[in-house]
């Protein structure tokens, strides 16, 4: 956690706020639906908490944003979530956590977890000394990602393969789909040619693709994502700060969004397995935004 100047928090009376209890629900959002594969790992390591999802996906895809776009999104979506009290916040999109992080952990006192690409566990296991990563754009473009790489790769190589068009397949459903698979193709074999075998999934939605990048990568290639890590670190956290839920309590989960909630539905419902109710985001939380960018 940062430390943060008494000068600035005095400007700043957001960062004053007491902290919720321990009932409190813990916010997660992404650019769309890709962070659910996120919250499905939370779920599984914290079965007693309450959890709220932001799908973005009114504003999807944010891989070929400039920084400015996400930075603002980030920050309308985090004033929502503490509009709903949250104890604790996920960032479940890369592209964001390269992006805006930094800004969201200036701004707000909650535990603020966020996810990166797996490429510390990837160099760990690659066997070839190539590692690959598909992402997106913004993501590969990052500083952050850039940092990731000069510190744990050492003597491996690092491919990058940013993946435009799959994050929009998986918005829309089409995991199996012919051109879904010719996307995967397209991006994962100039990898495969130059001897990776091990393959970092570094956005969020590509675990939904995660067959099908099997398929195409064949049985000795690892395929690498970094959910299961950060559900183990927002259990860490909570548990570090005495937020962690009762084990008594049977935990919820919520659903909003910036786009259509019936067709964000229709996915969410596909990838969740399960009926799910999504509310629109209210308008007012992205006015707010704007004012506090």
């Amino acid at each position: 956690m940062s430390r943060r100047n008494p000068e600035q928090e005095e400007s700043n009376p957001e960062s004053r706020i007491p902290s919720p209890g321990t009932s409190a629900p813990i916010g997660v959002f992404d650019s769309g639906v890709g962070g659910l594969s996120v919250l499905r790992e939370i779920r599984r390591e914290l079965p007693a908490e309450d959890l709220i999802y932001v799908a973005d996906s009114g504003y999807a895809p944010y891989g070929d944003r400039p920084e400015d776009y996400v930075r603002g999104r980030a920050l309308a979506i985090m004033e929502f979530l503490r509009a709903q009290d949250v104890k604790a916040v996920v960032v479940a999109c890369n592209t964001a956590t390269g992006i805006a992080v930094d800004a969201l952990r200036a701004r707000y006192t909650q535990p603020i977890i966020a996810i990166e690409p797996a490429v510390k566990p990837a160099v760990a296991q690659t066997r070839s000394r190539v590692v690959g990563v598909l992402a997106t754009t913004q993501t590969l473009a990052g500083q952050k990602f850039a940092k990731l790489v000069s510190t744990h790769a050492g003597d491996v190589e690092v491919l990058t393969q940013p993946c435009p068009g799959l994050v929009e397949q998986v918005e829309r459903g089409a995991l199996t789909s012919a051109s879904t698979r010719s996307l995967v193709e397209q991006y994962l074999r100039p990898l495969l040619v130059k001897g990776a075998d091990a393959i970092v999934l570094g956005c969020t939605h590509y675990p939904f693709v995660s067959d099908l990048i099997r398929e195409v990568a064949g049985p000795s290639v690892s395929i690498i994502d970094s959910a299961g890590p950060v559900a183990r670190e927002v259990r860490r956290r909570l548990q570090v700060n005495g937020l962690l839920a009762p084990e008594s309590h049977i935990g919820t989960e919520t659903f909003w969004t910036t786009g259509s909630p019936v067709q964000v539905a229709a996915v969410i419902e596909q990838l969740w397995s399960s009926k799910v109710d999504v509310r629109p985001m209210p308008v007012a939380s992205e006015e707010r935004s704007a004012s506090a960018r």
